[in-house]
């Protein structure tokens, strides 16, 4: 088991947006969180990373190193490409095999804040990737990519999370179909 919830309950004033969900993730395992709009799914997945808590239930989580891309990209906009990649590994590194096998070569020193939202959403997922955590949590990762790009990156994705815990928030069915080790559908 690499995460487990219990009877995760949360509100906001009147809205009951989770009510007591319960669910052990397997370790080694992609799970797809699916489901309508509003219905908890960035909720849930704030509460499994400790970010926010529950009113009622807990999580168990094993010591893991926790990587997350969210549904905004939480990229430091003033630094380089480079610079935000190296935020999260030791030491100097280049990361050329990283960014062309998402179409980025060539960006490495370019400001953030110079970038596409589709380009910046690929560096998140990169920077994440990078991080090498023991469980990745994916919030929409693919948003804003053209069909093309986003097959390119899907699979890239795949490729270096596979036999890793990845929990994946998605509307998409193609994504969900290609990650699911097992999926999840909130109402």
């Amino acid at each position: 088991m690499a995460l487990k919830a219990e009877n995760l309950t949360k509100s906001f004033g009147d809205n009951l947006v989770i009510d007591r969900f319960s669910h052990e993730f397997a370790e080694n395992t992609a799970t797809v969180i699916m489901g309508p709009s509003g219905c908890g799914k960035s909720t849930l997945l704030s509460m499994l990373m400790g970010i926010l808590p529950p009113d009622s239930g807990t999580v168990i989580r094993n010591p893991a190193k926790i990587g997350a891309v969210f549904q905004e990209d939480r990229l430091c906009e003033n630094l380089s490409v480079q610079s935000n990649l190296r935020l999260v590994v030791k030491g100097k590194r280049k990361f050329d095999t990283e960014l062309e096998a998402v179409g980025l070569a060539g960006c490495e020193k370019k400001p953030v804040r110079e970038l596409s939202g589709g380009m910046k959403r690929r560096i998140a997922l990169l920077r994440a990737l990078i991080y090498e955590p023991d469980i990745l949590f994916l919030d929409e990762p693919f948003k804003g990519l053209d069909s093309d790009t986003k097959r390119t990156v899907m699979e890239y994705c795949k490729q270096k999370t596979a036999g890793k815990t990845v929990i994946l928030v998605t509307h998409d069915k193609e994504e969900a179909d290609i990650f699911a080790g097992e999926i999840i559908t909130l109402e």
